[in-house]
């Protein structure tokens, strides 16, 4: 019940983005999600409804590479992945939809070191 309330303010916020933000095949969406333990991150063709790729804090890829999922460190890191994979599957310009969070600290760490690995948004 209290997750519920404290979520209805963020997913007002993030439905009111969705209205603007909408991907494409030539320029998907990045999407982000964040708990207080892990960040998450996909690529997402709105048209089809498919997620190109994605990038969280629990997978192989990112074990080793920091101490914990719920950091501005951890938030780099899947930046820095979700950029590599989306290279490899041929996206270069995205659309960045923060989720309905505050563009500020995870969030903004994650989107520099995506837009520093290559992507353009």
């Amino acid at each position: 019940m209290i997750t519920r309330e404290r979520r209805a303010a963020r997913d007002i916020r993030h439905q009111r983005l969705r209205r603007q933000v909408r991907g494409s095949a030539e320029r998907p969406r990045l999407a982000v999600f964040r708990s207080l333990n892990h960040i998450y991150a996909q690529i997402v063709d709105d048209e089809t409804g498919r997620t190109l790729v994605a990038a969280d804090s629990r997978g192989p890829e990112f074990r080793g590479r920091a101490k914990s999922g719920g950091n501005i460190e951890a938030a780099k890191v899947v930046g820095e992945l979700l950029a590599q994979k989306a290279k490899a599957a041929g996206v270069e310009q995205v659309v960045f939809d923060r989720g309905g969070y505050q563009y500020h600290g995870r969030v903004k760490a994650l989107a520099d070191a995506a837009r520093a690995g290559g992507l353009h948004f």
